[in-house]
């Protein structure tokens, strides 16, 4: 058994196998955080769905001080090889077994910019992140719009993280739909109630994904076992 743990907008902390990973930590500056960087426990590993600020966020300080591996497409693993960071790049379709399990990266729509770029060189495709740890198959949708392409994951996905929020990604009738093609067994909604322009309701995607998926609403702070 695992832990799934959210930090607020698409932040999540896995802890299992004896291991620690965080996705798209935005926590410096983020209203919705329950935490800082600080105080986010030692990790092995940050895995990253795209270089936007508010997924890159402090995955420079945080990978500089455990010494983790920030794992993402190749272009945004070569700007934070540039930045001091041990870095495993990788691309679109591809998947690599790590001491903590299993990452493949599959396609997702979305902008490519890299936060702190300023020659736009290391603009990048984004990503959704597949990550299998202690038995559990965990799909970060990352800011994805709704994509065909998602129904290739069908039957593949124990717990799916997907944005609700609307404006920059996906709304609640989308992601409802993203839901019907993957038929995770567990939805957790993300990327909503940041910001007052992303403040979409939980509950009516709840309601909405019905008998589909089981559907955990966590609040910063709160963990779902996995």
């Amino acid at each position: 058994m695992g832990a799934l743990t959210f930090h607020g907008h698409a932040c999540f902390e896995i802890a299992a196998n004896g291991h620690r990973l965080v996705i798209d930590p935005f926590l410096n500056g983020n209203p919705a955080a329950d935490i800082g960087p600080d105080e986010l426990p030692p990790v092995t590993a940050v895995l990253l769905s795209h270089g936007h600020g508010d997924h890159l966020g402090d995955t420079v300080a945080i990978a500089k001080r455990d010494k983790a591996t920030v794992i993402a497409t190749f272009e945004l693993a070569t700007f934070l090889a540039h930045k001091g960071c041990d870095t495993h790049p990788m691309h679109i379709g591809g998947a690599h077994t790590f001491p903590f399990g299993r990452v493949k990266l599959v396609p997702a729509i979305h902008g490519g910019a890299v936060e702190g770029d300023e020659t736009g060189q290391f603009t990048t495709f984004p990503c959704g992140l597949v990550v299998t740890i202690g038995g559990t198959r965990i799909y970060h949708v990352g800011d994805s719009a709704l994509t065909m392409d998602m129904k290739l994951l069908e039957g593949m996905v124990d717990i799916m993280l997907v944005p609700i929020g609307d404006n920059f990604t996906m709304g609640v009738d989308d992601a409802v739909r993203a839901v019907s093609f993957v038929k995770p067994k567990t939805v957790i909604p993300m990327h909503y109630g940041t910001w007052d322009l992303i403040g979409t309701d939980p509950n009516e995607f709840a309601t909405k994904v019905g008998s589909t998926a089981q559907v955990v609403i966590l609040r910063p702070g709160e963990s779902h076992q996995c």
